[in-house]
């Protein structure tokens, strides 16, 4: 990281302001080479200064500097972040001046936030939490985000690592000194703990995937006979036409997702090919509507949710391949409330509610039916969940270790097995360091008295 990197910090395109941040050793060199002959301003207080190319000497903007010295700022360097004018022409002049400056070069994707895990501003687990904030498009996803940036998954996760170096360093210790005056069979004696991490982590990764569904979104897969309105109704819950509407049987051919705002939640609607597998062949137009419902019913099978649509016009009569979906995670409604006449077929022993995209009838109360329904995937926990797959399969692979421990005779397998389980979950937060159990041996115990 000997390299002073640039980069424009805010979004791309014309703006009142932009924020080109720079960060690393040169820092603050190339800021006194722009303002020349001011000294630097005071650190981490705005200061206006004319920026001009000490190259040339031609003007390039009036700024506002702010100036972080290391460790304190966002990569943990020194950094100098120039909030200037944000038209193209001035943001090309600045990277123009900066590119000329010795030892300065542009940013790679990422550059910034790995700069600050590598110099121990933040774990892997709060730089993966900045991505998530800046993606974030609902309130849940950005209060998700915030609360992992602010340390809630390392906490947790360093309190396993704690307690796990602990029981360590006191089987180490029983192995490396047995001629000490150390308790008897203390590797008996660590396993409740063991037990005991090993059901805390358990219960994190059962989490039914929550965090990984807020990260990516809730899937509801609208399913339904031909012509059941599923399109329609998929356009009127995006406000905009995504899907084409068609009288004509098999229109929608492949998976169609839009991703909504539902109740504060992410969503990922998904409008699909009608159900009718008996009624078409295997070749040609039909082959391709056959692939189309296969899509469907395997889209149907993964998804969170299962909005389950019969068509209005042809009630009561209910579609037995539509009936085949039915299960927990299914939501039942009649379309075309509009032109339905008489009493609605029951599913379920309940009455099946009815919407019409044409007059709107029945919208509030789908909309309502599924937020609740992604409100109930989501849960309320005051615990912080899993956000990426690469956290479960390692705290899978530490179980697997913890398992191994417990049930292990010799003190050394049970001592190599807690070291594996402590790698697995130091590869989540990107710290694993064995030099802190001989400062846990050291604390805990008088050796060599």
């Amino acid at each position: 990281m000997t390299d002073t990197i640039y980069a424009l910090a805010s979004a791309p395109g014309r703006a009142g302001v932009a924020v080109v941040r720079v960060s690393g050793p040169k820092a603050f060199e190339s800021l006194v080479a722009l303002t020349d002959p001011l000294p630097l301003p005071d650190a981490r207080v705005a200061s206006l200064r004319k920026l001009k190319n000490p190259v040339t000497g031609g003007s390039v903007d009036e700024a506002v500097i702010i100036r972080f010295v290391a460790p304190h700022s966002f990569t943990g360097e020194d950094v100098v972040e120039y909030h200037i004018h944000g038209g193209r022409a001035v943001l090309d002049a600045l990277t123009l001046t900066l590119s000329q400056m010795p030892g300065h070069r542009m940013a790679v994707g990422g550059e910034f936030t790995r700069r600050g895990f590598e110099n121990g501003r933040m774990d892997l687990t709060a730089a993966e939490a900045v991505a998530d904030l800046i993606a974030a498009e609902t309130e849940a996803q950005r209060e998700q985000a915030l609360s992992q940036m602010g340390g809630s998954l390392s906490r947790l996760y360093e309190g396993w690592t704690d307690r796990l170096s602990k029981i360590l360093a006191h089987i180490e210790a029983d192995i490396d000194f047995p001629d000490e005056d150390l308790p008897e069979g203390i590797a008996l004696k660590m396993r409740p703990g063991i037990r005991q991490i090993a059901f805390e982590i358990h219960q994190h990764i059962n989490d039914g995937r929550r965090g990984e569904i807020l990260r990516e979104g809730v899937r509801i897969a609208v399913v339904g006979s031909p012509n059941a309105g599923k399109s329609s109704l998929v356009n009127a819950l995006a406000q905009r036409d995504v899907a084409i509407v068609s009288d004509i049987p098999g229109t929608t051919r492949d998976i169609i997702e839009v991703h909504l705002n539902l109740g504060g939640y992410p969503v990922i609607l998904a409008d699909t090919a009608g159900l009718r597998p008996d009624q078409i062949g295997h070749t040609g137009q039909a082959g391709i509507e056959q692939e189309g419902i296969r899509r469907a019913l395997s889209y149907a099978q993964s998804a969170d949710i299962v909005l389950l649509l019969f068509d209005g016009a042809v009630l009561p009569s209910l579609d037995p391949h539509s009936l085949k979906l039915l299960d927990g995670r299914t939501v039942v409604y009649a379309t075309k409330a509009d032109i339905v006449r008489g009493a609605l077929p029951r599913v379920r022993g309940l009455e099946i509610p009815a919407v019409s995209v044409s007059t709107g009838n029945g919208m509030d109360r789908l909309i309502s039916d599924l937020a609740k329904r992604v409100s109930n995937i989501m849960g309320v926990s005051d615990r912080p969940h899993l956000t990426r797959a690469r956290h479960r399969e390692a705290l899978v692979q530490c179980l697997e270790s913890l398992s191994r421990a417990e049930n292990a005779m010799l003190p050394e397998l049970v001592a190599e097995d807690l070291r594996l389980g402590l790698r697995s979950i130091g590869r989540i937060t990107g710290r694993v360091d064995v030099e802190d159990l001989l400062d846990i041996i050291f604390r805990d115990f008088c050796i060599g008295k």
